[in-house]
């Protein structure tokens, strides 16, 4: 019976190798927040266009009950987007209203994804609150992000672009996108010092004339009603389209008495230069941005790195860090490093605590693989990946099979020591009798124990709508870990416990 135990937990080893990896579970905010990106320069007209054509798309799928599409930013420093990444915000109909109630959010959004394969645009698919505690946390808004390091912004472009045309390759990548850091367009204007001394203009005066012709300047505020309005001035659109006509803005010069072209006191080009300039860690610093879909953040981060290192070079001062859930994970998983260790230490001790041996506490600490097998293919039959959620009903299983295991102790304890009493252990059989009928009054405790946590854990298994899939993450190793140490207990802890008595004491004494 040990050895038949023992098999089935070994059998369950590759099974647990074979389980993905992922921070937190999926939660299904009944929203999501679409976040295509495209290359930087794109005007505001053509943002626009973009995001209208998308928001009547998105808007065309049965299942969509609201679309409302961002582009730009507002004047703030906490909302950094640029013009090329648009946000739009997807609310869903209920579930019971959809033309296939068997279709899940997941096979929606790869739907809706295949639809909006629009030429130089890369989408990217999250939901709104999950996005801002990646965003606050990581900087990345994808499930998968890679930051890149270095003192050159155009080097750390060109080793993004690199990443971006090979992590295709890897199975799960639904799209993947490098900033282009170098990809801004801005208008020049050189000035000349000496041509502006000639003129009696100070560097401040020309300035003031660009700035307020060009850029323009807010010179009073409306007001109605509760409504406050500003009123920007400056140059009409066609004086000011082209470098050609900003060359011949007027800047008054000689308190007024005459105007000079722009185009005599400055070099006016276009040039172009970052979008954009991210630092972290005393660093310049790019992102490349991975969305992930139908495979879990661990194995595919896993495949992503080998496929980068061998196709992609880095000089000398560069360096990746991948970020994302990914990075999370890995901040978790550290600390799990000492929270499991430290949990079964309070156990063993609790246990050694109450009775007083380490052959018992061994005993009793043995349900704990035992539970792990019904956990572990479980997870496996639900295609559940290794999370915090799952992590945490692991542990609470711990907890449980602990409390049951110290039951089944007590109640063979009882019936050997009173089979002692009596004086009936005279040989190996006469200890397996009261063996077995110490474990045959614990089958009615033990099966009230088992079914009461059924009947409170079972229907969250079939629960639906926002938090539910966190909640089956956590029940899910609870339930198919508690049936499994029922069984095992039932069978293997009498075996364990013949073993050791007979070896142990009984043996001992009956042959003195």
């Amino acid at each position: 019976m040990v050895a038949g135990a023992l098999a089935i937990v070994a059998a369950t080893v590759p099974i647990y190798e074979r389980l993905g990896s992922e921070f937190m579970p999926p939660l299904d905010e009944g929203t999501l927040l679409f976040m295509p990106s495209t290359l930087p320069g794109i005007s505001i007209g053509e943002a626009e266009r973009l995001l209208q054509v998308q928001d009547r798309i998105i808007k065309g799928f049965p299942e969509v009950a609201l679309v409302l599409g961002k582009a730009g930013r507002a004047e703030t420093s906490t909302d950094p987007a640029p013009l090329s990444m648009a946000e739009t915000i997807v609310t869903l109909k209920p579930r019971d209203q959809w033309p296939d109630p068997r279709l899940t959010t997941d096979q929606l959004v790869d739907r809706m994804n295949a639809a909006l394969k629009l030429p130089g645009v890369s989408n990217a698919w999250t939901m709104p609150i999950k996005s801002r505690i990646d965003m606050l946390t990581t900087g990345v808004r994808t499930p998968v992000g890679i930051k890149i390091y270095g003192a050159d912004i155009r080097e750390i472009e060109r080793i993004g672009t690199a990443i971006e045309s090979v992590l295709p390759v890897v199975h799960g990548t639904r799209s993947v996108f490098a900033e282009r850091t170098s990809g801004g367009y801005f208008v020049d204007f050189t000035w000349n010092r000496d041509e502006l001394a000639r003129y009696g203009l100070s560097m401040d005066d020309a300035q003031q004339v660009v700035m307020s012709a060009v850029g323009g300047e807010n010179v009073t505020t409306t007001v109605e009603g509760r409504e406050r309005y500003p009123v920007n001035v400056r140059y009409y659109q066609d004086y000011r389209s082209d470098v050609g006509r900003l060359r011949r803005v007027l800047v008054p010069a000689m308190g007024g008495r005459m105007q000079v072209p722009v185009g005599q006191l400055a070099d006016v080009r276009l040039v172009s230069g970052p979008a954009m300039i991210r630092e972290e860690n005393g660093l310049l610093t790019g992102y490349v941005y991975v969305d992930v879909a139908g495979r879990d953040i661990g194995g595919y981060v896993a495949e992503a790195k080998q496929v980068v290192a061998a196709r992609v070079s880095l000089p000398a001062g560069y360096s990746l860090a991948w970020s994302g859930q990914y990075e999370s994970m890995e901040r978790v998983r550290e600390r799990l490093k000492i929270v499991l260790p430290l949990t079964l230490f309070l156990i063993v001790l609790l246990l050694y605590a109450n009775t007083r041996s380490m052959a018992k506490t061994a005993i009793v600490i043995m349900a704990v693989p035992f539970s792990a097998v019904g956990a572990i293919w479980l997870l496996y039959a639900l295609g559940y990946n290794m999370s915090i959620g799952v992590w945490v009903g692991l542990i609470a299983l711990v907890g449980v099979d602990a409390e049951t295991g110290v039951f089944m102790l007590l109640y063979m304890d009882l019936s050997y020591e009173e089979a002692r009493r009596e004086g009936r252990l005279r040989s190996a059989r006469d200890l397996r009798d009261a063996i077995l009928h110490g474990a045959v009054k614990r089958i009615r405790p033990k099966f009230m124990t088992v079914a009461t946590m059924f009947l409170g854990l079972v229907p969250i298994m079939w629960s639906a709508g926002a938090g539910a899939d966190v909640m089956k993450r956590i029940a899910a190793p609870m339930v198919g870990g508690i049936f499994t140490s029922f069984l095992l207990e039932l069978v293997v802890y009498p075996a364990i416990y013949e073993i050791w008595k007979w070896h142990f004491e009984l043996k001992p004494e009956l042959a003195s």
